[in-house]
């Protein structure tokens, strides 16, 4: 099945954008603190003329969840925090260091919504922009198709405000925190009639 990631335009707009970020929003090396800690390749890695670190920009992984109901309905959270807080997302985070994206779907499930996941079936990923503390850092969201233990002991926690089951042919993509989280629901969609 094809799938759009994005123009070619769109993807380098975007690069420019978090490349601008990192090299305008770190001024010392983190070695050494030197101020001679600039990017000598369009901002693709920042390097330290001092003691020659070098430090490349690249994605953080994020997990997001897609659970249904018995009745088909996609289970969506609102965010209980900046950024985006009040707004849909799908359940899931950031992989921990030393963690699988498998791990961290089951970790962020049970910390965020009180359930256990039983089986979990990979589905997509996109890039994506996280902007956080005046910064955008670069991810790449892994979307997995989970299925839970049971629904019964679904319990907001975490940095989840609320949970919403919704049919997801009448999901608001404008009410989502991001690109990334519409284009795993639209793939989604897709992938689900097949």
């Amino acid at each position: 099945m094809a799938f759009d990631v994005g123009s070619m335009d769109e993807i380098h707009e975007i690069c420019k954008i978090m490349y601008s970020d990192f090299a305008n929003g770190f001024k010392f090396c983190p070695k050494c603190s030197s101020i001679t800690f600039h990017t000598e390749d369009n901002g693709r890695s920042l390097r330290c003329e001092e003691c020659h670190f070098n430090y490349f920009i690249n994605n953080s992984a994020a997990v997001a969840c897609l659970i249904t109901n018995n009745l088909g309905e996609l289970l969506l959270t609102r965010r209980a925090f900046m950024p985006n807080q009040g707004m849909l997302d799908l359940p899931g985070g950031f992989v921990e260091p030393l963690e699988s994206a498998e791990m961290a779907a089951v970790r962020e499930i049970r910390e965020e919504l009180n359930l256990n996941i039983v089986k979990l079936k990979y589905l997509i990923s996109y890039p994506n922009l996280y902007h956080y503390s005046g910064i955008n850092i670069p991810t790449v969201d892994l979307a997995f198709v989970c299925e839970v233990e049971s629904l019964e002991c679904l319990k907001p926690d975490d940095d989840v405000a609320s949970v919403e089951f919704v049919d997801p042919e009448k999901i608001d993509f404008k009410a989502l925190c991001a690109v990334s989280m519409e284009k795993i629901i639209r793939f989604y969609l897709n992938w689900s009639k097949l």
